[in-house]
């Protein structure tokens, strides 16, 4: 049975993915389009990656790599179906190229159709394996543009599907470029035997979502019932009210609390700036501030919501009342404020936790982790100098699927 029932409680399975192909196709031409701020040394970030996974699975976490599980997964007919079927479409790729760059597709055998999906295909790598179809959308192509543009942001698995208590939410992803990630996990957790018949809640259904986005990076599980969601550049309010009236119904939440962020890349997603360290604990970005809060509980009838504004300045005492606690502890290093903004670029606030008052982050995040380990934290910092650089930490490279309560 999965299920996550806080931020802090003791990991036990999570989902991962490790760099490959999508990487390597990251250039400083189309990096900006596929959401990254440079250019990686995949080698590198693959042996870091390996070191993260390494000590994950010394705690005694299982680890679930993303890529074999969407392997296994378009192993079954009606998966492999489903995903390329939603991925050719006539309106992207003209009605004269879609059959032929289907059957390229329908060829492939489960390892080399995941390298693919996953991280792209050029026109000339499908040349190498049909004849040029006669369409105009495919024959004013280039030889090195992409057919099938890569997937490099598939490194950061809490986004795209988020377990909050009994369920998951499948998101729809607000970028163009991580679009097709959806389409993935719709699959693996339809088909995927460790997760078809689980007897799981489904929060958030994926693409059907449309513009009202949620993504798993503004998503805290802050535990008995109550969740913590930022309203950022990826997560929408229309997006929000959706997921809240889906967890409502389900019985198993009561009550969001929900912060608006500044609408910048900066603060992409609130677990850039903001996560739990132990179960009346936070760490916080210093050029966070504080932000307006809204309190979010059922309404009247299944069709309403109960909302309370707060001002910025009782940010934190409504995500104490929502935790029940007389207040929360906030850890923020005194730095000045060059210092705090390298530190955020390098998620230093990016920590995943793997137990209370245990959590791994980024070696490179120096002052912050000299910080949490003065105040009582055990840290566990992992070497980032390549992964870093894709702007995403410990937490957004990792889907618990199985944890415990705090």
């Amino acid at each position: 049975m999965y299920r996550v029932d806080s931020e802090v409680g003791v990991l036990r399975e999570v989902i991962l993915h490790r760099p490959g192909l999508e990487l390597k196709r990251l250039t400083p031409g189309n990096k900006d389009r596929l959401l990254f701020d440079d250019v990686l040394w995949v080698a590198r970030a693959q042996e870091e990656h390996d070191r993260f996974a390494a000590l994950l699975r010394d705690r005694g976490v299982t680890v679930y790599l993303f890529g074999e599980l969407l392997r296994t997964t378009l192993e079954i007919p009606e998966a492999h179906k489903y995903v390329l079927d939603r991925i050719f479409d006539d309106r992207v790729y003209g009605p004269l190229a879609i059959d032929a760059l289907r059957n390229c597709f329908d060829a492939m055998d489960p390892d080399t159709l995941t390298d693919h999906l996953v991280g792209g295909i050029t026109k000339r790598e499908v040349l190498d394996r049909i004849p040029e179809p006669r369409s105009i959308a495919f024959h004013v192509l280039d030889p090195d543009d992409f057919v099938l543009e890569p997937l490099p942001n598939h490194l950061y698995t809490r986004d795209t599907s988020a377990w909050l208590y009994g369920g998951v939410s499948i998101n729809s992803m607000r970028k163009k470029a991580r679009m097709r990630e959806t389409v993935h996990y719709e699959a693996v957790y339809r088909w995927h035997p460790y997760f078809a018949g689980a007897g799981y809640a489904v929060w958030s259904a994926g693409a059907v979502n449309g513009p009202a986005t949620t993504e798993g990076g503004d998503m805290l599980v802050l535990g008995d019932g109550a969740v913590l969601i930022g309203l950022s550049e990826r997560t929408t309010p229309q997006g929000v009210e959706r997921l809240a009236r889906q967890l409502f119904a389900g019985g198993e939440v009561d009550r969001i609390v929900a912060l608006r962020m500044p609408q910048a890349r900066a603060f992409m997603h609130l677990d850039t700036v903001l996560t739990m360290v132990d179960p009346e604990t936070f760490t916080q970005y210093a050029g966070l501030g504080m932000l307006p809060a809204y309190t979010i509980r059922p309404g009247d009838t299944e069709k309403e919501l109960d909302l309370v504004d707060h001002p910025p300045e009782d940010m934190h005492r409504a995500i104490a009342d929502a935790l029940g606690l007389p207040a929360i502890r906030v850890l923020t290093p005194v730095q000045d404020v060059h210092a705090a903004e390298r530190e955020q670029w390098d998620d230093g606030c990016n920590t995943l936790a793997i137990a209370p008052g245990v959590v791994v982050t980024y070696e490179r995040t120096v002052t912050t982790n000299r910080f949490l380990r003065r105040n009582g934290i055990e840290v566990l910092d992992i070497p980032g100098g390549e992964l870093g650089r894709g702007r995403g930490g410990p937490r957004c490279m990792s889907c618990p699927v199985l944890r415990d309560a705090a």
